[in-house]
């Protein structure tokens, strides 16, 4: 067995969710929403699957669905993408960060890597053969400093894995801090790998902006953008990759000898998705504001200290206050004792800095919500 996997634990949102499962609480550790997403985004996938073609789309990717892209990134972020050179399609977010790594790093290359992070960035740098560098951030700002940077970076550093706007810390990166880190990649001539998938799930009137779009990174950024989570469909696994064609031509290897391709019907619908007017990617942050607004309140109601959330589907409740210093132990008596499925955020964490953050997924219904934050009510009475 391949010692990086066989040695893995099992996820803490599979243990979460089947101690969920057992007990009967509410969910909201693990990040999807409780509404099935938006019904002509569905039903054109449907249309597609009956009356389109269900045989081997083109490798890159339906090139409806790769102009698409390149209309809608140019509308939104006000980039300008060739959809024959610069845009692939690939079956999910994750396959596009694998693939992309093991496009672009060679064993020995180093990886800059963000901690808090997605759990899957680690083994897939390392079975790339990379070497992990940690930047660690804190709460409550989460944001860059130079002498972290100055600290991680060498001349070995080949890739920078960034993930903005941040899950699990629901923050979102200034233009000081991305200008920043556009420095030191251009200084050390390494690509910035962008995790942007939360783009659209932004709130409080803010606009996603690009990595691509800093000075001097156009030609050094690899882009990657998820369907599932512009339309709330993250079952879909329907990636999109945009990056200069030097880039592009190593990525598209990759890609052609992992899934090759993604199904077509699903590709067809994110292309009708992606020209909706406007209203729907407002409505959508509106939608996704005022459940965080209203589970938010609750939560400080009932006296937790609540972390800022500017964007994805997540906030966080600092512990400390409570006189806790063990989030995952935290987490675990919440789910037995009281009923509330949640995520001990030290499990973002390679290195175990931060242990006293857990988060929480308002993705959901009121109903979903207020059963939760009666439950942490009545915790609460109990206590």
């Amino acid at each position: 067995m391949n010692p990086i996997f066989s040695s893995l634990q099992t996820s803490v949102f599979e243990v979460m969710s089947r101690l969920a499962r057992e007990t009967g609480a509410v969910n909201l550790g693990q990040g999807f929403p409780d509404d099935p997403g938006p019904e002509d985004v569905r039903r054109k996938a449907a249309d597609a699957v009956i009356n389109g073609w269900n045989q081997y789309p083109p490798m890159m990717g339906l090139p409806e669905l790769r102009q698409a892209t390149a209309a809608h990134f140019r509308r939104w972020q006000g980039l300008e993408l060739d959809p024959d050179s610069e845009i692939m399609v690939t079956s999910g977010a994750t396959e596009a960060i694998a693939g992309a790594l093991m496009a672009l790093i060679a064993p020995g290359d180093e990886v800059v890597l963000f901690e808090p992070m997605y759990d899957a960035y680690v083994p897939l740098v390392l079975r790339a053969g990379g070497v992990p560098k940690f930047v660690t951030l804190t709460p409550p700002a989460f944001g860059l400093s130079e002498a972290a940077l100055a600290q991680a970076f060498s001349a070995k550093t080949r890739v920078v894995l960034f993930n903005n706007p941040l899950n699990p810390t629901a923050t979102i990166f200034s233009d000081s801090d991305l200008d920043l880190l556009a420095a030191f990649c251009v200084k050390h001539d390494a690509v910035a790998l962008c995790d942007e998938v939360w783009e659209h799930v932004v709130f409080d009137g803010r606009r996603h902006v690009p990595m691509m779009s800093r000075p001097g990174m156009r030609g050094r950024t690899v882009k990657i953008s998820s369907a599932g989570k512009i339309f709330s469909l993250t079952g879909w696994k329907v990636g999109l990759v945009m990056a200069a064609p030097s880039l592009m031509k190593v990525l598209s290897k990759a890609h052609q000898y992992i899934t090759f391709t993604t199904p077509p019907n699903l590709q067809a619908a994110v292309a009708y998705g992606l020209g909706k007017d406007d209203a729907y990617f407002e409505g959508m942050r509106a939608d996704f504001q005022r459940s965080r607004d209203r589970f938010a309140g609750g939560l400080r109601d009932l006296g937790y200290s609540v972390l800022p959330s500017v964007g994805t589907y997540f906030l966080n409740v600092d512990i400390a206050p409570l006189g806790e210093s063990d989030d995952v132990a935290f987490c675990q008596r919440l789910v037995m004792e009281s009923g509330v499925a949640a995520i001990p955020v030290s499990a973002f964490y390679a290195q175990g800095a931060v242990k006293t953050v857990v988060r929480f997924c308002f993705a959901k219904h009121d109903a979903t919500l207020d059963a939760a934050l009666e439950r942490l009510a009545a915790r609460k009475r109990a206590a």
